[in-house]
């Protein structure tokens, strides 16, 4: 009986063995040879084939035809699990011998059932993600996407990629949807190296292209004149998502989520940048995504509030502390983003494009593969976006130069910029983005350095004026370092 059983695990872990040995050689060749092939195959699209695995990854068709094939080749390693040990089983065998057989063999059929059936789940869940989240060029509508997608080559005539990531503030208890989370992602398509332009919320006179219909209605940008602070909350950045399309429904043409068109136009006035595509973040499924990623480590150089309101004078109940590598759960990690009770907008976005940074550090390769059924259904809630399916292998290969390129912070200088000031300077706005992303990315240091640097550059435009600002950047790397202030908010 050991004999048997030994045999008999030999045979399912080399799939062909066990028959030859009970005697069905020719059977047993061919099986062993099939399996040695797969796996010589499997080794050799792993080692030189990552980037095209990692593309068919976020193709639906591919991943149905995945799932099918591991639910296939799990059902033919058990038939022959069982005929190996039906081979190898003497006729003249015991009662109780056979029991322990069958048991043994039993034992061996749900080794192999249960990593493939979980392999089916999350392969299916993936693609349940890309379905719910992406849809096809020709299946949704947007009003301000490229109208063309060239799947064999993208990146082309295409230097960089700009994204337009938003934060909405929707919840059941809360009336319109605020999008108070801003920033550009400018995505270098050959280096993957990535700026972030975080812009605060409570911008107004936001500007349109001078051919975007919405200029006739706002010629002189998004806002009002001689409004109170309380009035001018509806003529700001963070009221136009709502706001604009509640006003002037349509005007833009058809579109899934017409919010995200208005600050495409608008946002990529104010920055210079022609805006891609949008990713929307609803915030109250944010945390969920967090927990599915196993929580993720940030430097809290300052004390960030948990709930309170600074304007009416209402403390928070509870506090993130500083302290270097805090590992922060998805409730925590909200509120680290969030967090405004003594604290500018300014810190907020620093914290803000820190959580980005540590997001893409959290999801790695193990993460990812143990954890990804929790994180697709998580991202089901938490996306929205009008990136279409054409594109995603293509941005699944921009994103692993994304990973290991640099990404870093364009600082913006709200003085200079007059950012808190009723009328922006846009112009000097622009040539600071221009300028930065002219710029080499400094190198990463593991020396920490000051939120707000101290040397200046000169922007190279023609067009640009001595009282310009620079348009320097900084490595998050270090902008997110532990360097923490005496000035704690109580």
């Amino acid at each position: 009986m050991p004999k048997l059983l030994g045999l008999t695990l030999v045979g399912a872990l080399l799939p062909g063995v066990g028959l030859i040995i009970g005697g069905r050689r020719r059977l047993g060749a061919f099986v062993l040879t099939v399996f040695l092939g797969l796996v010589g195959l499997g080794v050799y699209v792993g080692l030189t084939r990552r980037d095209e695995v990692l593309a068919a990854a976020v193709v639906p068709s591919r991943l149905l035809q995945t799932s099918i094939l591991i639910g296939v080749l799990a059902m033919l390693w058990i038939v022959v699990i069982v005929a190996s040990h039906r081979s190898l089983r003497p006729a003249t065998g015991s009662a109780g011998g056979r029991v322990l057989g069958a048991a043994f063999v039993g034992l061996l059929c749900f080794a192999v059932a249960a990593p493939s059936a979980i392999g089916v789940q999350t392969v299916l869940a993936q693609r349940t993600l890309v379905q719910d989240v992406f849809q096809g060029q020709e299946e949704s509508k947007s009003a301000t996407r490229p109208a063309t997608v060239n799947v064999k080559d993208p990146w082309e005539d295409r230097p960089r990629l700009n994204l337009l990531l938003l934060g909405g503030d929707d919840a059941p208890d809360r009336e319109g949807v605020r999008t108070d989370t801003v920033i550009v992602a400018s995505i270098d398509t050959k280096t993957g190296n990535t700026a972030l332009i975080s812009l605060p919320r409570n911008l107004t006179f936001m500007p349109f292209p001078a051919d975007s219909p919405l200029a006739r209605f706002y010629p002189n940008g998004f806002g009002k004149e001689g409004l109170s602070l309380d009035g001018r909350l509806e003529w700001m950045l963070t009221a136009m998502y709502q706001n604009i399309p509640d006003a002037h429904p349509g005007i833009l043409g058809p579109s899934d989520n017409e919010g995200a068109d208005v600050l495409k136009e608008s946002v990529g006035e104010a920055t210079g940048l022609k805006l891609d595509y949008y990713l929307q973040v609803n915030l109250r499924s944010f945390p969920e995504i967090v927990d599915a990623l196993g929580g993720i480590t940030v430097n809290v150089n300052e004390r960030v509030a948990m709930g309170g309101v600074s304007s009416s004078h209402i403390p928070p109940k509870e506090w993130i502390e500083p302290g270097p590598k805090q590992h922060l759960d998805g409730r925590h990690a909200l509120w680290f983003a969030r967090g405004r009770y003594g604290a500018d907008d300014d810190q907020r976005q620093v914290r803000q494009r820190c959580v980005i940074k540590s997001i893409v550090d959290a999801a790695d390769p193990q993460t990812l593969v143990t954890k990804y059924k929790a994180i697709a259904k998580a991202g089901r809630h938490l996306l929205r976006t009008d990136i279409p399916q054409e594109l995603l292998p293509a941005l699944v290969e921009l994103g692993l130069k994304v990973k290991s390129g640099t990404v870093s912070n364009v600082t913006l200088d709200p003085e200079k910029l007059r950012l808190k000031y009723l009328h922006p300077d846009y112009k000097a706005l622009r040539e600071t983005v221009q300028t930065a992303l002219e710029s080499a990315p400094p190198p990463a240091t593991s020396t920490p350095v000051a939120p707000k640097p101290t040397t200046t550059r000169k922007p190279v435009t023609a067009t640009s004026t001595p009282t310009s600002p620079p348009g320097p950047t900084q490595d998050l790397a270090d902008a997110c370092a532990y360097h923490p202030n005496g000035d704690q908010p109580n």
